[in-house]
């Protein structure tokens, strides 16, 4: 028997298989995507990729991948469970050193610290002589660190002691000399016959003896040689003696005039924008964030309107392109405010630049893309610290 059934006949009926499929839909558990909790967790831990490692993935069940964030691996696996996710935990947690070596001291006068374990790799950032790292694994001839100001990236082997949390405990208690020149030598005996290794300013050696106008080092990886007194003293003196005075930060950075540029670079050799900024606060005491997109969050903010009366020396000026309807912010350049109209940047080599469109240094350039100043002297933050913290 067939039954046609009208337009109108027809609604009642087509409703309730409606309502009925809504309903089964809503009573059923719907499981979220992983990927979207784990990035959910990233972005909560782990936003600035530069300075915290949180590679984390869902393939097929198992969370793979690895982290230096236990405690951001143990709150995404309890997300995971309160959503009902089944999975298998195969994420590797840093470091990840065989015989507990996970600390480590530069033993060269500049170290350069790369995105990727690969000379050919993009510099990241440098690091100098007695500068401790935390150590979190190896591949081939690198080493994965992280620096005291947090930043992550790759080392060659040559470049680093690793050492047990014992061996730096000694380190640290140890007597210790820093270079304070800018460029010098660790000669083999006091004749200076032969070299064991160059310095540059900032550099950290253990100081074994005094001999005549020389102090007997012995570097972090063991080589002993002679540094000339003249240009280095005790750290505990040059650590009492730092202090971030407009006349201590504008005498560090006109010494550094015309030292060229380079990307990731943090010392004598070769300094970027923001490494250079770095350099200048580092050498009188404080130790800043790494990058100019890092420092433009730190400090109060003193000026955006060119109102240079407002600036006092030390300020740091940051330039780039202002967010638009469609674009963020993108912070490119970074400089320090010196006074009467100029300010000292690292744009092809260290130079000082103008504002008054009368000086020699008028730098139009910068003018254009100025975004606004921030005054960081002073003000506190648990992204700048002193430099002791990391030195000892």
């Amino acid at each position: 028997m067939h039954f046609k059934l009208n337009k109108i006949q027809l609604i009642p009926i087509l409703t309730y298989f409606a309502l009925t499929l809504t309903f089964s839909s809503c009573g059923e558990s719907q499981q979220e995507n992983p990927e979207e909790i784990i990035a959910e967790t990233r972005k909560e831990y782990a936003p600035d990729k530069r300075v915290a490692l949180f590679d984390v993935s869902y393939e097929d069940g198992i969370l793979v991948g690895e982290t230096n964030l236990p405690q951001a691996l143990e709150d995404l696996k309890h997300r995971l469970d309160e959503r009902g996710i089944n999975y298998l935990d195969q994420v590797e947690i840093l470091p990840n050193m065989e015989g507990d070596k996970n600390f480590g001291l530069v033993t060269i006068s500049v170290a350069n610290i790369r995105s990727a374990p690969k000379h050919s790799a993009e510099l990241a950032t440098q690091a100098t002589m007695g500068t401790p790292v935390n150590v979190l694994k190896k591949e081939d001839g690198w080493y994965l660190i992280q620096t005291p100001d947090q930043y992550i990236s790759w080392v060659d082997a040559a470049g680093i002691e690793i050492m047990t949390q014992k061996e730096m405990e000694n380190w640290n208690e140890a007597s210790k000399i820093v270079f304070t020149s800018l460029v010098g030598y660790v000669f083999s005996d006091e004749s200076r016959a032969s070299m064991v290794s160059d310095l540059t300013a900032g550099n950290v050696l253990e100081l074994l003896q005094e001999r005549g106008n020389a102090y007997e080092v012995k570097l972090p990886d063991g080589r002993i040689g002679f540094v000339d007194k003249s240009m280095s003293e005790p750290l505990h003196t040059w650590l009492a003696s730092r202090e971030t005075s407009h006349e201590n930060l504008i005498s560090t950075a006109k010494n550094m005039m015309g030292v060229p540029y380079l990307w990731g670079g943090t010392s004598i050799k070769g300094v970027d924008c923001s490494g250079f900024t770095k350099t200048i606060f580092f050498l009188n005491g404080q130790v800043i964030p790494r990058d100019a997109s890092q420092q433009i969050h730190e400090g109060e903010e003193v000026d955006r309107e060119k109102d240079w009366e407002n600036l006092q020396v030390g300020d740091l000026l940051f330039f780039g392109k202002p967010a638009t309807d469609t674009t963020p912010e993108r912070v490119i350049h970074v400089g320090m405010w010196i006074g009467n109209n100029e300010f000292i940047h690292s744009r092809g080599r260290v130079r000082i630049s103008s504002f008054d469109p009368e000086s020699e240094h008028y730098d139009e350039y910068e003018l254009n893309r100025y975004l606004r100043t921030k005054r960081v002297l002073g003000k506190e933050s648990q992204n700048i610290l002193a430099v002791e913290k990391f030195i000892q």
